[in-house]
């Protein structure tokens, strides 16, 4: 039996209530763009145990709609249960019996950490509109502060999928002797046209909601929340894949469909995904959802190498492990075989490996053990060696 079947054998363990915890910091925070925030602050979780060494430290950095909450069950909520679950905890991939887990939420999302809901030091409204534009290069920085608050000098590594997995390679550029091996899961080196249209119409739906006000909806009492929920369905709808769809719920109507009444919900599949899109408009913020998207958008590590991301992953010197799913057709595996072929022509130390599965983009929160298989094994294999702190 190899280590991971051992590993399945206690497979459901969980790292149980935790506590998000709020870092706090002082000294301002200048973005890439010139903007600076006067103070500051970083929600957080964390799983396992930080070592003696400081040296088993590994940095989870989340997607789009995603929080600090990505393990256990929040203490106060226990049907609220971490989004990456099924990857963290003892015994699982991202095993917290020998890794200590980091996970926060970025800096400009909307739970816990300083974004457009927190109130601006000047006047004390929210934030809303005038909250700087957020760049990936400016949440490692962040990640980067948060990290030397709590002692740690360098991560074993750093893991993460979609948006999440930009912040990792951007981790790998910004801070190599930060980083010892980073998971880039489902991502891209830079969005295609076609994934800058899907956040444009997102964005126009949104701000086209007569209740967004300019940004500032929160000094007029209202939510944007129909524009938020077209945002989400649209999104939704790009994670997975026709098949699914298909599967799922074929052409099967509503029980209350009334097909003499245009407007009303038809379609099994309708009722799904404007259930969806309302659940999310309840616990996103607009504003957050509009940073989020343009941080992709502009997410390219090459556009200052002239387009060349070998010259661009020259400072790297982690380990890389890229997965990628089959049907994922929002970021196709051809994205991380490019990232891939990058890191070969500069002699990096990588490794790829492309998942068959049917369940489209979301594949990277699913539990899949081929796939889960293949993140153990690669973090099995890492050295928890402690920072060298000596010039050479």
């Amino acid at each position: 039996m190899d280590e991971y079947s051992k590993q399945e054998q206690g497979r459901g363990a969980s790292v149980g209530a935790v506590h998000p915890q709020l870092a706090k910091f002082d000294t301002p925070f200048t973005t890439v763009s010139g903007a600076v925030l006067p103070q500051w602050e970083l929600c957080f979780e964390t799983y396992g145990r930080l070592n003696a060494e400081r040296s088993n430290a590994v940095l989870v950095c989340h997607a789009l709609s995603g929080s600090q909450h990505a393990a256990g069950v929040q203490h106060d909520n226990p049907n609220n249960v971490g989004w990456w679950d099924n990857i963290i905890g003892p015994g699982k991939p991202l095993d917290t019996d020998r890794f200590f887990i980091v996970s926060s939420n970025n800096l400009g999302g909307c739970h816990g950490s300083t974004g457009p809901t927190h109130p601006h030091p000047e006047d004390g409204k929210a934030y809303g509109s005038r909250f700087p534009v957020m760049t990936v290069e400016d949440w490692v920085h962040s990640q980067k502060k948060l990290a030397e608050q709590l002692g740690i000098d360098r991560f074993a590594a750093i893991v993460g999928g979609s948006l999440g997995g930009m912040q990792a390679l951007r981790w790998a550029i910004d801070y190599p002797e930060a980083i010892g091996a980073a998971v880039i899961i489902a991502a891209s080196a830079r969005l295609t046209a076609l994934n800058i249209a899907f956040n444009d119409i997102a964005r126009s739906a949104i701000i086209g909601d007569a209740n967004f006000y300019d940004g500032n909806f929160y000094q007029h009492n209202a939510l944007p929340t129909s524009g938020l929920q077209v945002a989400r369905m649209l999104g939704h709808v790009t994670y997975l894949t026709d098949f699914l769809m298909g599967k799922k719920f074929g052409r099967t109507t509503h029980a209350n469909s009334d097909r003499n009444n245009s407007q009303a919900v038809q379609f099994e599949v309708e009722s799904y995904l404007r259930y969806q899109g309302t659940k999310f408009s309840t616990r996103f913020d607009a504003n957050t959802y509009l940073l989020m998207t343009r941080a992709l958008d502009y997410f390219d590590p090459a556009a200052d190498c002239n387009g060349d991301l070998v010259k661009a992953l020259a400072p790297a010197t982690a380990q890389f492990l890229l997965l990628s799913f089959s049907s994922d057709w929002r970021f196709p595996p051809e994205h991380s075989r490019h990232i891939v072929q990058a890191l070969l022509a500069g002699n990096k130390n990588v490794s790829y490996l492309e998942i068959e599965a049917d369940t489209g983009h979301d594949s990277f929160l699913l539990t899949n053990a081929q796939y889960h298989n293949a993140i153990a094994t690669f973090m099995n294999h890492l050295t928890l060696d402690a920072p060298n702190k000596c010039n050479a």
